[in-house]
Parts: C-alpha cells; structure tokens; sequence
C-alpha cells in the first residue's frame, strides 16, 4: 500500500495542508476518523465506496467530504490510485461558493460543487498521467483555476487558533469573550467557513488530542481529565461516536 504526501505550491500552502496519491493492490474496508478539513478526493483508477447500516454506496470517481462528527467506513476495490485534497480549516471557502457547513457528514459528488467540465477534463488528464508528480500538478492547476480573490476572515482565523491551544476544551462562551463577538454572528460565520460549529470543531480538535496521547504510558482516567471530560461515561460516549470503539479497546490495537 502507499500513502505519500506532496505539499503545495507556495499560491496554495494557506488552503491546502497536504495531497497525498494513494494507492492498494488488495480490496479492503477502513474507517476514517473526523479531521479538521474537507477533502477531496480523485480516484485516477479504481472505484471507491462507502458503507452505512451494512449498505454499500458507490461513490463517483472525483468527490468530496465535509467535515463529520463521526467516523465514515470506506471500502475500495482492487487495484485502486486517489489523489487525495486535505484543505486547511479555512482553505475549501477560497476554491466554492457553497458555505462549507452544507457539505457536513456528506460525501458528495465534486461536481455538485464545481463546474462538471472542469472536473471531467481534471479526470481526464488524471486518467493519461503516468507519474505522481504529474498527477499533483494536474490538480494543483485546477486548484488554481478555481482559487477565488477573497480576503481570508481573519476573526475565524483567530478562533481557530484559540480552538487549537486550548486542544478544543475551551467553552464557547469564553471563546466569544476572547474575541469580542457575541455568539449568533460567530457562529454563522464560522460555519460558513469551516463547515460546522465552534463546539462540534472544538469536539474533532479534543477529540484527536485525545488520539495522540492514546500510545502514551498514560492512563484512560488521566487522559480523560486532562481533555476535561465531565467523567469517564462521556469520555467513552464522545470516543464512541468518533470511532464506533471503546477507548480500551481501540488502545489494545496500537
């Protein structure tokens, strides 16, 4: 299997983290955790699908996810190659103009969201490359094509920021206060432009807190107050709804 990650032109690095090409020889189901961005996703070869309720969906070669407050499972078929988008917190609001909340929990089609030809061309391009440096650049000049002149809300910006300090256990009253709005607009805006609210994007942040100190020597109880949980029932309720595992056992695989 590979997974290898390329990094932006210096035009995209404040929209994009990362791409990454992808590919598995072998048919195989796996979980996807929430992160803090959307992704898009190209398959040049294979097809891609996803599963819920023990129901399989095929998905279109060129799609997109949204932001999610649970994990998604993914089945890929033999023999699969993806180009994966991961966009910054603020990145995906500079390429559409859907507000990006509309896309939360949905994997949807890429052309729902940008002009069908310019996708078909992409895939098509995609589908004559033969090496990954080519493939990145085919979709780094779409990416381009579609980058909008907009100046970047620097008010969410900062909230971000203040999110990611506090490794999302910040309460959003308190948040509102640091940065002098009052709740109603800042969340409107902030849906607009990370794709859900303060609160559910604090959860992902504690949330993948909690993951990184999970192959540590430290204790479930430690680790569960250190991310300010009430008490342990909701520790393992929130870890739950993130990866469809209890905290000790998802522990015992890593």
């Amino acid at each position: 299997m590979k997974f290898d990650k390329h990094f932006p032109t210096e035009r995209l690095k404040s929209y994009i983290n990362y791409f990454v090409v992808s590919e598995n020889e072998w048919e195989s189901e796996y979980k996807i955790f929430p992160s803090s961005g959307l992704v898009i996703g190209f398959q040049y070869k294979g097809q891609l699908a996803t599963i819920r309720n023990n129901t399989e969906s095929k998905l279109t070669s060129a799609g997109i996810t949204g932001i999610s407050d649970g994990y998604k499972i993914f089945k890929n078929s033999n023999d699969i190659g993806t180009i994966l988008v991961f966009f910054t917190e603020i990145g995906f609001t500079h390429f559409a103009s859907h507000p990006a909340h509309e896309l939360f929990n949905l994997s949807l089609s890429l052309d729902e969201i940008f002009d069908k030809n310019d996708v078909l061309e992409v895939e098509e391009k995609l589908a004559k490359a033969s090496t990954d440096k080519q493939r990145i650049t085919i979709v780094e000049q779409f990416l381009l094509a579609q980058l909008k002149d907009i100046e970047t809300d620097k008010l969410i910006v900062e909230a971000i920021k203040i999110i990611y300090q506090s490794k999302g256990t910040i309460r959003i009253k308190e948040l509102n206060e640091k940065l002098g709005i009052s709740q109603s607009p800042f969340e409107k805006r902030f849906r607009k432009v990370v794709g859900t609210t303060a609160k559910k994007f604090a959860s992902i942040i504690r949330f993948n807190s909690v993951l990184d100190n999970l192959d540590k020597s430290k204790s479930l109880t430690e680790i569960c107050y250190e991310n300010h949980f009430f008490d342990q029932a909701h520790f393992i309720k929130d870890f739950k709804q993130f990866t469809g595992d209890t905290p000790e056992n998802f522990k015992r695989f890593l």
